[in-house]
């Protein structure tokens, strides 16, 4: 049974910090221990924050980047190169400058790849290259997710009716409630196979699908999300205002 902590630090910078210091050490001790690590990352504001704050950080420079694997838990599925595509964000942020090996660096599917604007087909091509290690899955020792508003991760909306998609490793998100409409995400049960999962939040707009979600509202998607060994809810002060009232 996965382990829930909760970690909650002054503000949104030190958070960034902070995640990025655990991920570095996260990634060392999985290529100690068996010669590579899998990463998921997210999108969105604090996920910028923190790559920017991983590069800064000297400790970085034990990391063997040719043996990382990079994979995604979510995208808007928009031309390659747009600025709202967490890959464009994260390149930006971080990962041009690093001396990753680009076989390993798996982004989703862009809108004006191979499967045109199919976004099921892009989905689909997505779950196959999760597949290429021969498992249906790849070994994700850290999936992050940035956890909305309304207590989304990913694109896991709630209500959605992808949010309940369990015959897949991916999905095909339409209709979604944030702009752009159509998305491709990881579901539930593939971010639930990675061996530990962080939920990340700052700021007071997240206060509420914070409580709420760590009280256990199953309606929000945040509530579902959890690693096999370990889930962690790494918060500001601010998105942490009301988890004292638990």
């Amino acid at each position: 049974m996965s382990k829930t902590l909760v970690v909650v630090v002054p503000d949104a910078d030190t958070l960034a910090a902070t995640v990025a210091s655990r991920l570095i050490a996260k990634i060392v001790d999985a290529q100690a221990e068996r010669g590579s690590a899998g990463v998921v990352l997210t999108g969105g504001r604090i996920a910028k924050r923190v790559l920017a704050a991983l590069k800064e950080l000297p400790e970085a420079k034990a990391i063997d980047w040719a043996q990382l694997d990079l994979w995604w838990g979510d995208e808007r599925f928009l031309p390659a190169g747009d600025p709202e595509r967490n890959e464009t964000q994260a390149r930006e942020a971080l990962l041009d400058a690093l001396p990753l090996d680009p076989a390993r660096v798996h982004a989703m599917p862009a809108s004006d790849g191979a499967d045109g604007d199919d976004t099921e087909a892009a989905a689909a091509r997505y779950a196959a290259e999760l597949r290429l290690g021969g498992a249906d899955l790849p070994p994700f020792d850290v999936l992050m997710l940035g956890v909305g508003e309304d207590g989304h991760v990913a694109s896991l909306f709630p209500e959605h009716p992808v949010l309940n998609e369990t015959g897949s490793t991916t999905a095909a998100v339409h209709n979604s409630p944030k702009p752009p409409p159509n998305r491709i995400t990881l579901t539930m049960p593939t971010i639930q196979s990675a061996d530990e999962v962080w939920l990340i939040a700052a700021g007071p707009d997240k206060t509420d699908s914070v409580s709420r979600a760590l009280d256990g509202d199953k309606l929000l998607p945040a509530a579902h999300a959890t690693g096999r060994t370990k889930t962690y809810w790494l918060l500001d002060k601010a998105a942490a205002a009301k988890v004292g009232e638990r």
